[in-house]
């Protein structure tokens, strides 16, 4: 690990003088470096080959901030039991296969809760991504506990080069130069070299299992070197090869687990105890994987009221969770069209052996898990609606893209028609 002053052969200038607050979304690139912003950026004026987006992911810089930061003291309302009784009928016959946390904030003054089986523990799959940001961004603060600028400095010119750490994954992730004319998608090889935020980002908005590995692996590194970090591959690599594998687990354990409690969160509910991929697991061992959507709920709180760690990181967090690639799952609502999403979602999905069925993605006949959190900022630029949601299932033998994406308009329309009959009232 080096600083990086060039990515992809394009050279990226320091500027000490940006300000904070001008990160990303898609106009972000000269604040992070994050070559696919600028990409994507352009591929909404048809200056380069790529998808365009939903007109709820092109709010600019500005527009992507927490929202509760007036309110500390905010707790989640005791569940309204109507608002609960509807939700659990839009699940159906299977709602026993769910666990949901839905807090409307649109209202503020008056907080609309719903629970359904909340303390319900599951492995959240790739939704655990979130509490490895959670725990780079308090790393960075115990280094840095007085300089931002620092911490932007490591995220942007730490130079990650993918090593065995990633194998093995096919998520695919988006590549971009400057003086291309197309965005191209494929995994994560070994010799990929991208700033540390570049791979947050791949980690986040893509789900790179790869990248989140080698953030995992950039992690454990930072909490052993502290501010001599970042370092060169060949310490690195001593480090992690003579180091005795059980005080690697313990690293890795303290800085994934710290953060959560630190941020005043329930370990005993919330917990990413390993790495994304065999070899990880391999080289650095952990332990099991556990959440509710309760827990969940409650660390986008923490999000929105700038909690986890401190305000910039939780605005870092929240910017790195904003839909700015294509929309998948739960996002993927056409209902959501307008809206800004900050989501994260992780599926898992198992199949045995039954007459009549074919095994296909997120379709399990034994195990078809998806999770997701998502806050919901509708329309994007003018937040009528605010709410924030987290679903956890395991509906069997069902597309549990299809089931999140279903759920997802129902109780957007929901939360839509309880408050037009709440204004019909009023006048």
């Amino acid at each position: 690990m080096k600083l990086l002053l060039s990515q992809f052969g394009v050279l990226i200038f320091w500027l000490l003088g940006v300000s904070y607050g001008w990160c990303y979304p898609l106009d972000g690139f000269a604040y992070t470096g994050i070559l696919r912003l600028e990409g994507f950026r352009l591929a909404q004026e048809g200056k380069v080959r790529g998808i365009r987006l939903y007109a709820g992911a092109l709010l600019r810089n500005d527009q992507v901030d927490v929202r509760l930061l007036g309110r500390p003291d905010f707790k989640i309302p005791d569940p309204d039991p109507e608002f609960t009784t509807k939700i659990k009928n839009l699940l159906g016959a299977e709602s026993d296969r769910y666990g949901v946390a839905l807090l409307d904030l649109s209202n503020p003054e008056q907080p609309l809760y719903a629970e359904h089986r909340g303390d319900a523990l599951a492995n959240p799959g790739s939704v655990g991504k979130i509490i490895v940001a959670l725990a780079v961004f308090q790393t960075l603060a115990d280094i840095y506990p007085e300089d931002i600028a620092a911490r932007i400095k490591v995220l942007r010119h730490t130079a990650v080069t993918a090593d065995e750490f990633i194998q093995s994954d096919h998520h695919i992730v988006p590549f971009w130069t400057l003086d291309s004319e197309k965005i191209w998608y494929r995994p994560i090889q070994v010799g990929d070299q991208a700033s540390l935020w570049t791979y947050l980002d791949w980690m986040l908005s893509a789900s790179s299992n790869a990248a989140a590995s080698m953030v995992m692996r950039e992690l454990v590194l930072m909490v052993k070197f502290g501010k001599a970090y970042p370092i060169s591959a060949e310490v690195a690599e001593a480090f992690l090869s003579e180091t005795p594998k059980q005080e690697l687990a313990v690293l890795l354990s303290s800085a994934l687990q710290g953060p959560v409690t630190r941020s005043g969160l329930d370990i005993a509910q919330l917990r990413q105890g390993s790495f994304f991929t065999w070899k990880g697991k391999k080289r650095i061992p952990g332990t099991t994987s556990y959440a509710n959507s309760r827990a969940l709920l409650r660390f986008l709180i923490k999000l929105e009221q700038g909690k986890l760690v401190d305000t910039f990181s939780s605005r870092e967090i929240k910017r790195l969770i904003y839909m700015t690639q294509g929309r998948i799952r739960y996002a993927s609502a056409p209902a959501l069209g307008n809206a800004a999403v900050y989501f994260k979602s992780g599926s898992l999905y198992k199949c045995k052996a039954e007459p009549d069925f074919k095994c296909r993605k997120y379709h399990g006949n034994e195990v078809n898990m998806l999770n997701s959190v998502a806050i919901i900022e509708s329309p994007a630029a003018e937040r009528k609606l605010y709410y924030m949601v987290a679903v956890m299932s395991n509906v069997l033998r069902k597309n549990s893209a299809v089931v999140h994406q279903t759920l997802a308009t129902r109780l957007h329309r929901l939360i839509e028609n309880y408050h037009k009959n709440r204004r019909s009232i009023a006048q």
